[in-house]
């Protein structure tokens, strides 16, 4: 019996965790979990669950729960609330699936605690890699990886020497536009744009498929995660999404993993790694009846997010770190309507070619450089 914390769990990735968490009762008990805003959603893993802590985002949400509560649960909220979550005494496993760098204190306290740490939170390696990754080495701790693509090299690799990789194949469906050319951009709308026909993935996570940033931020967590220079990581578009991703080793041999598009299967691979369990009701691969498959080269120049992720990348330092918190804010002012699609990508470029940047950073340093960057976006989007 493993026994979860839970960082996100009303979003998509903490939806399937916790229909995985249900669907097998003897493996997987639920003990912590973090929400937002969802009051409801909150309170109906609370009754169904019953675990010990849960956490909100906001003082008034906390307030509104303590008055309906039963007392099983103990209820706490903000940052430290998400800190105690993903530090609670009894979890074996803790699960990241909050959205942004709101995930990266609690993983690194999560660490520090000896928590293995099943990942969803991009985010988290794109601005403090260095500091999770020398962290995890030095308190012995597993980061495991639910991102598909991740999770794809990750089982690719079992019983390989790592100093074999020639290459990592990072697969990309394309997103909703991946069909439309650049001036057929210029109009399209948030509906179009939450419209991915792939995969169903929250807003923020939706609309960064659709400018590959997503897969910019993959790139930046597949260099932490698995040691690759940014020259050996290649991103392909495969718009069927069966193939997840590809390592190439030294004597030219690819080894891929493949599977019918279900974030529930490397989320378990995640909970029972190194195990495999019975994955009850799956879609199982019947590539007869896909009959074909389809590749292509990602256009740096018609994507130009990816593109701003892999020179980020390259530079490191804080330049990561203002990369995803210019991304966070240009993504929220085009959901609210603020912004047409493309200047998305105009506000990140912006960020980055005015950023001095700081080699080797700190915590705080990073903490500092994300908030500058996110208020020099909306003091910009103000005007």
């Amino acid at each position: 019996m493993k026994k979860i914390s839970l960082l996100g769990a009303t979003g998509s990735i903490g939806q399937q965790t916790l229909d995985i968490i249900k669907s097998n009762p003897d493996q997987f008990k639920l003990v912590a979990f973090s929400i937002g805003d969802n009051i409801d959603l909150g309170k109906q893993i609370m009754k169904e669950f019953s675990p010990s802590l849960m956490s909100v985002k906001s003082k008034e949400a906390y307030d509104r729960l303590v008055s309906d509560s039963s007392g099983q649960t103990k209820i706490i909220f903000g940052e430290e609330g998400l800190i105690e979550v993903s530090t609670f005494h009894s979890a074996d496993v803790v699960v990241n699936a909050v959205v942004g760098s709101v995930g990266l204190i609690p993983t690194l306290k999560a660490i520090e605690a000896r928590k293995q740490i099943a990942l969803a939170n991009k985010e988290t390696l794109v601005t403090a890699g260095h500091l999770v990754m020398e962290a995890a080495k030095k308190s012995g701790v597993d980061i495991l990886p639910v991102d598909s693509e991740h999770s794809a090299i990750f089982q690719c690799l079992q019983g390989e020497n790592r100093k074999n990789i020639e290459k990592l194949i990072l697969t990309a469906s394309g997103g909703s536009f991946r069909d439309r050319t650049r001036a057929e951009l210029e109009t399209v709308t948030v509906k179009d744009a939450l419209n991915h026909p792939n995969w169903s993935m929250g807003a923020k996570i939706t609309i960064d498929s659709a400018t590959m940033m997503n897969k910019g931020l993959e790139v930046i967590e597949a260099h932490w995660l698995f040691q690759i220079p940014y020259e050996n990581i290649e991103v392909l578009l495969h718009k069927e999404s069966i193939i997840h991703s590809m390592v190439e080793f030294n004597d030219s041999s690819v080894i891929a993993q493949l599977g019918t598009p279900d974030m529930r299967v490397p989320i378990q691979y995640a909970l029972t790694y190194p195990e495999r369990i019975h994955f009850a009701n799956a879609n199982r691969l019947n590539l007869w009846e896909i009959g074909k498959l389809h590749f292509q080269k990602a256009d740096f120049g018609r994507y130009r997010c990816l593109n701003l992720a892999y020179e980020a990348g390259k530079i490191g330092g804080t330049l990561p770190t203002v990369l995803n918190a210019a991304n966070e804010e240009a993504v929220a002012a085009f959901l609210s309507g603020k912004i047409s699609f493309l200047k998305i990508e105009d506000l990140i470029e912006d960020a980055l070619n005015k950023h001095e940047v700081i080699m080797n950073p700190t915590l705080e340093e990073i903490r500092t450089v994300d908030l500058e960057t996110r208020h020099t976006i909306q003091k910009k989007l103000a005007k």
